[in-house]
């Protein structure tokens, strides 16, 4: 087929679009928020510190984008389906959503607590299940939405000390496989993102560490560690048309981690 430079390329833009990102107001999911606006969405900022997504909101629409803050407690399911309801009402019909919220509990296999091993399944795995499934009963009846999972690159391989949250990441990717392949038929794309190590206040504790760093690096064919804008801008790929045949797919961001 010819291509006429008259006719429109492929689009990254998100204009008219609306987005949820859960929590979201620091690190990648911060991150998120800003490319999603700046890629045109207006966005819903799930939080739990609601004057944090205000002051990120108030932010946003200086710069003339449409934001608003939800209180978003993502171990209550009742306060996932509410915020997923509160986002399409007050912005618009929800199209895409971005699973962020998660958390580590470290431990060796054999120390791992039965409260941390729970705390960490209803975070990571429980919450973007039914955040997705909220979600979902939205966009089916206007067969489209695309939904993004926060995964990690602790979902493909082994990390000493993060069994459990290893094995979560790990149900995230094939979540991620399973939900795509059932919601394909209602025009519902779900894809993830898998990042190693990016530079957060949550990481902040072992990148400071110069003997971690370095052992890290030594594995990164890239020799750096990401930031939090390597990941926003393939979630805003994968939310856009440009990515309309994709999904099912984890992205892995890791330096090329996982291909040595």
């Amino acid at each position: 087929m010819e291509f006429r430079v008259t006719e429109r390329p492929t689009t990254f833009s998100l204009a008219g679009e609306t987005a949820l990102v859960t929590a979201a107001t620091r690190g990648i999911g911060r991150a998120c928020v800003e490319a999603l606006a700046k890629a045109g969405a207006s966005v819903a900022i799930g939080c739990r510190d609601l004057a944090a997504g205000e002051a990120l909101a108030e932010q946003l629409r200086a710069d003339g984008g449409r934001a608003l803050a939800i209180a978003m407690d993502m171990m209550s399911l009742p306060a996932i389906a509410s915020a997923v309801d509160t986002a399409e009402a007050e912005l618009g019909p929800l199209s895409i959503l971005v699973n962020n919220a998660g958390n580590s509990r470290p431990a060796p296999a054999l120390e791992v607590a039965a409260a941390d091993f729970d705390a960490m399944f209803d975070l990571n795995v429980k919450a973007a299940f039914f955040a997705s499934q909220a979600a979902a009963r939205l966009m089916i009846g206007r067969r489209r939405g695309a939904i993004v999972n926060i995964a990690s690159q602790a979902g493909l391989v082994a990390l000493p000390g993060e069994s459990v949250y290893c094995m979560s990441k790990a149900a995230i990717v094939h979540m991620t496989r399973c939900l795509a392949v059932e919601w394909a038929p209602h025009g519902i794309r779900v894809n993830a993102v898998a990042p190693t190590f990016i530079r957060t206040d949550g990481t902040q504790r072992w990148l400071g560490d110069a003997a971690f760093l370095q052992s890290l690096l030594s594995r990164i064919p890239l020799g750096k560690v990401g930031e939090p804008q390597n990941v926003a801008e393939p979630v805003v790929f994968l939310a856009s048309p440009a990515a309309a045949m994709i999904t099912g797919a984890t992205l892995t961001i890791d330096g090329g981690w996982t291909a040595v």
